[in-house]
């Protein structure tokens, strides 16, 4: 017997909710039991394995520390329970009393405090990527409360004490947060998760639900990561953008840089710059940024124009591969981070696999409303199945890309050319930063950052269940046996499907209640790119650049006017200002 018991003394209580749910976002099985049936289950089981990881408020933990005091509990209390996760539900009163029973110490307490400054300072084992990272704290207008006693390891502190302990009950961990559970099912209400806001209620219970299921919770195959930088194009310089010096940065300070590549500028790459990617394909890259890059292209509701401008943006880019010999990642980054849901449709019908984007909320006036546990997923499945892989700038904080990376998200950063002033000083500063985390950074490029970014659990030794997010995934069987992946993709529209492929295939497939589900067998050490493609445009969608804007001279004209005043901006105008807003 395996899995988590969330303890709650009336039915399933806020708390117990909220824990369930995430432990239900992570692919975790629980049951909802109160102390005395928990008491019971503990006691029936057979197994003297330490099974049962425990979650419950401090009153209901306090309630079952009481009902195992007899003989019969004390016998198997050690040698069937794991490990306990214990909240703060609002009764700092009871929070005060389990911590003096469990510390056998009545100087122990828990008492307010006003400190917004916190650190994460246990075991690296333990606290994963965010061990050693501090940070501040905002949301907790009436404070926050810490744990005093000389018995307990603190893994979180304020300055005033710690928010987050690990104490010992009769040879059981016991882990304290001072803090309640975070509800993912709530609305975002912003344009991102931003974990200064709401630290202390969601870092101290995921870092222990990845501690305590690490083998059966869903894991990320790997960490990619990639830097991003916006708008410039294939010239040896574009405003602080020095391509020469970038390509020697990616080597120096290890990591991958992808241009995010206006189509609208494929007949004007410089070979010299061209030469320069082609040399250092594994660190630098293009990926697609826009067609023309105007005020909100992707915004409209516009069906028959986004088909248009999708299909325009894929032949452009195809149309510079040829003519320069550099390959393009089939990626999107839409302009400004606007997008509607309509042009995530037009995109799913297209060879895009994905889109990495700052912004989740589209621009329709009747936006879909966005929860946490949608933005904590590896890719956001809620324009029409088509995933967009969340990026970051490095403002945010390196906290922020942490704690994603503990949610099992790629490490993407943007940056504009104005943030590469001063020799790119800030920038190579903040990619230390991540490459000095607690997790090994697989640096890459867009491509395959998406083609990789899927949560896995093992099944067996040879068997692992995978979730797909983007419209192909790349499976690697690293083992010296037959490995088997039983593969699963959220889909609202499997009736659009076309065909599941492998580079070698096509893959039968069938429907799920959410989406789709397909069986790949490897063998020792292959790799196969899997494909998911959907029923195209018609060839009447699309006639190249004569359809459109492409017959409208006035549009036509506006663009490249646009474009090169943008440039001059860029390259002669712009003060060297570390600003984050560009046109």
């Amino acid at each position: 017997m395996n899995g988590a018991i969330v303890i709650s003394e009336t039915g399933e209580s806020t708390a117990a909710r909220n824990i369930r749910r995430l432990l239900e976002f992570f692919g975790v099985s629980a049951r909802v039991q109160d102390p005395a049936q928990c008491r019971k289950l503990i006691l029936s089981d057979s197994d003297d394995g330490k099974n049962f990881k425990l979650f419950g408020s401090a009153a209901n933990v306090l309630q079952l520390l009481r009902d195992m005091k007899d003989a019969k509990g004390q016998s198997v209390w050690s040698r069937r329970v794991h490990s306990i996760f214990v909240c703060n539900d609002g009764a700092p009163e009871m929070a005060d009393a389990l911590i003096k029973q469990i510390a056998k110490d009545e100087k122990a307490e828990v008492q307010r405090s006003t400190s917004t400054e916190i650190r994460v300072n246990g075991s690296r084992e333990f606290c994963g990527v965010m061990s050693g990272l501090g940070c501040s704290i905002r949301g907790a207008s009436g404070g926050t409360y810490v744990l005093k006693s000389e018995s307990m390891e603190e893994i979180v502190s304020s300055t005033d004490g710690a928010v987050f302990a690990k104490l010992l009950h009769d040879n059981v961990p016991i882990f304290f947060s001072t803090a309640g559970v975070i509800y993912i099912d709530s609305e975002l209400g912003a344009r991102d998760f931003n974990i200064r806001d709401h630290f202390l209620p969601a870092t101290p219970i995921v870092m222990y639900i990845k501690w305590a299921f690490a083998e059966t919770c869903f894991q990320p195959a790997e960490t990619g990561a990639c830097l991003i930088i916006d708008d410039p194009p294939l010239k040896p310089r574009y405003g602080f953008v020095e391509f020469e010096r970038l390509s020697e940065m990616t080597e120096r300070h290890h990591f991958t840089g992808s241009l995010a590549f206006i189509p609208w500028n494929w007949r004007r790459s410089d070979s010299r710059v061209v030469r320069l990617f082609k040399k250092n394909s594994g660190r630098l890259s293009l990926s697609v940024h826009g067609c023309d890059h105007t005020r909100g292209e992707f915004g409209t509701k516009n069906g028959e124009l986004l088909r248009w401008k999708v299909l325009c943006a894929a032949q452009r880019m195809k149309r510079h591969d040829f003519k320069t010999g550099l390959r393009h990642d089939p990626v999107m980054v839409f302009p400004q981070g606007i997008f509607s849901k309509t042009a995530m449709q037009a995109l799913k019908g297209s060879e895009f696999i994905g889109v990495v984007n700052s912004e989740v909320i589209s621009a329709d006036p009747k936006a879909c409303p966005i929860k946490i546990s949608d933005f904590w997923s590896v890719g956001l499945m809620n324009y029409e199945s088509f995933p967009i892989f969340t990026r970051r700038d490095p403002w945010q904080g390196v906290e922020n890309f942490a704690f994603d990376i503990l949610l099992g998200k790629p490490c993407i950063a943007v940056v504009h050319h104005n943030d590469c002033h001063d020799n790119c000083r800030h920038v190579v500063e903040f990619i230390d930063s991540l490459n000095r985390l607690n997790i090994h950074l697989e640096w890459r490029d867009l491509g395959t950052v998406v083609r990789r970014s899927f949560r896995q659990r093992k099944l067996s030794s040879n068997a692992a269940e995978i979730e797909m997010f983007g419209k192909e995934i790349l499976l690697e069987n690293p083992g010296e046996e037959t490995k088997y992946f039983c593969v699963r993709k959220r889909e609202s529209s499997p009736e659009q499907i076309k065909e599941v492929r492998s580079e070698i295939k096509s893959i039968e497939w069938t429907h799920t209640p959410d989406g789709i589900s397909f069986g790949i067998t490897l063998k020792p050490h292959e790799r196969q790119i899997i494909q998911i493609l959907f029923h195209e445009f018609s060839a009447d969608a699309v006639a190249g650049e004569n359809s459109f804007a492409g017959a409208d001279v006035i549009y036509w004209m506006k663009t490249t006017f646009r474009r090169y005043l943008c440039e001059i901006r860029d390259n002669y105008v712009m003060g060297k200002t570390f600003s984050h807003s560009h046109v």
